[in-house]
């Protein structure tokens, strides 16, 4: 991906957009049960590589005015890193792009949740909580956005997706 203007107004907005959601929708996002409504964002470098960038800053600042900490905030947002890295290589089996952001989210975030801030639950417990709540937002809300982006011409048109 080359570094140009475009790419970097797109990231931008990807991540002020995450961030805002994040931050808007306060404790949902945050703990060992969370609905990061945001997180249906993570199936975007399948057809927009900006996107990696963009929901890696997004991530970076949502964390940093409503997360955990430094944990949180370095953990998460790599988990989500790797996440939207792992979808981007994904992106001709439609039915997996969701998959990375829900397994390294249960995984990463559910691991340090349970291990630096809430032992309510089991860590496995902890793990599929976190894991079944990015289920049903990537692939109930993520899914979707991208089947709308695919038919509306007019944003393909303006992200210049193929």
């Amino acid at each position: 991906m080359k570094l140009s203007p475009k790419i970097i107004i797109q990231s931008a907005m990807i991540a002020a957009v995450y961030s805002t959601l994040t931050i808007l929708l306060g404790s949902f996002g945050f703990g060992p049960i969370q609905f990061r409504i945001a997180e249906a964002m993570t199936v975007l470098p399948t057809v927009l590589p900006s996107s990696i960038p963009g929901l890696f800053i997004g991530c970076i600042l949502a964390n940093l005015l409503g997360g955990f900490g430094t944990v949180d905030i370095i953990l998460g947002s790599m988990a989500t890193l790797l996440a939207a890295i792992c979808t981007r290589l994904l992106r001709k089996h439609r039915f997996l792009y969701p998959l990375p952001p829900v397994l390294f989210n249960a995984i990463i975030v559910g691991a340090y949740i349970y291990f630096l801030y809430d032992k309510t639950y089991p860590l496995l417990l902890t793990m599929l909580f976190i894991g079944f709540s990015q289920l049903i937002i990537c692939y109930g809300i993520g899914l979707p956005l991208i089947t709308f982006i695919n038919k509306n011409s007019t944003l393909k048109r303006i992200f210049q997706i193929k």
